[in-house]
């Protein structure tokens, strides 16, 4: 059960429209519990999505920033980040079959090198928070400085929303049970 009341537009007479007006241009409709939880702070909510939009723009691959994602999704058991990222997955590259095997990628034949780089740094910083010069030089064996500042980010990210959904009890909407 949820730790804060999930909030909607009405629950604001008005004062928090532009807010609101954005979740549903930027996010998809109806809004996702995480944000809804969010808008107890609506400033913070609001400059959370301006980083969440930057995060994504990244330029690393959709499909190896996805593995990242559901990498930390599966290190903290989070039903929630696991469940919002599987269709981002699909929609990047990420084959059902994968989706099935993060848990066990290191050894699994369904996943290339660099795929594997990518989650082994997703889960040591998940997991160590220090990543070790192996794992890290295994990923810069496939991207660029930009890159690899690029892909710890979105790994920092995905870790502190999984430890908000945490912390604030976020459950899982209907939809994606």
């Amino acid at each position: 059960m949820a730790r804060v009341k999930y909030l909607q537009r009405s629950d604001f007479s008005g004062s928090e429209d532009a807010l609101f007006d954005r979740l549903e241009r930027e996010r998809k409709v109806p809004t996702a519990n995480i944000f809804r939880a969010l808008a107890h702070a609506p400033l913070i909510l609001d400059q959370f999505l301006s980083y969440a939009n930057a995060i994504r723009a990244s330029e690393i691959s959709p499909k190896l920033r996805e593995l990242a994602i559901l990498t930390v999704g599966h290190c903290t058991d989070s039903e929630y980040e696991i469940a919002h990222h599987q269709s981002h997955g699909l929609k990047a590259g990420i084959s059902p079959e994968q989706l099935k095997a993060i848990g066990q990628f290191e050894h699994s034949p369904l996943f290339n090198e660099e795929e594997r780089a990518v989650m082994a740094l997703a889960r040591e910083s998940t997991q160590r928070v220090n990543v070790s010069d192996h794992t890290w030089n295994r990923v810069a064996a496939f991207m660029n400085e930009k890159q690899l500042v690029e892909l710890a980010l979105n790994v920092a990210w995905y870790n502190s929303g999984v430890r908000i959904m945490g912390a604030l009890g976020i459950e899982l909407e209907a939809s994606y049970r």
